[in-house]
């Protein structure tokens, strides 16, 4: 899949990075909370967020993220555009939930960070 395919199945508006709609993208994540993004995503991918703060441009900084998704329509401001411009970065919104975007991607076969499922004694 593609950024563009992206665009394309979340109906999304294109905020940066008209240039770089051809960028292929294997993975996503879905969080507001920063601390987990950073926790358990180790790979280059797509995050779906509807927090529209500097933490997630500083996250996806970290991680060299490809593509920001922001949900529920958000426009993130200026400043935080102009932060994204300068890794560039991909910035997207949609008028889909997180969820349903969600729902939407992987339906499309865009899959998840991959993160182990089974439970053991010291997660209890």
């Amino acid at each position: 899949m593609t950024i563009q395919d992206m665009v394309d199945i979340l109906k999304a508006r294109v905020l940066l990075g008209e240039d770089k709609l051809d960028t292929p993208v294997y993975t996503a994540c879905c969080s507001d909370l920063m601390s987990d993004v950073l926790a358990f995503v180790d790979e280059k991918t797509v995050l779906i967020t509807g927090l529209s703060n500097p933490h997630v441009v500083r996250t996806s900084e970290m991680l060299d993220l490809k593509c920001l998704v922001f949900a529920r329509g958000k426009v993130p401001g200026p400043d935080i555009l102009e932060s994204a411009a300068e890794q560039g970065l991909v910035v997207i919104s949609t008028k889909a939930t997180a969820f349903t975007a969600c729902g939407l991607l992987y339906e499309a076969g865009l899959r998840g960070v991959p993160v182990p499922m089974e439970w053991n004694t010291e997660d209890a």
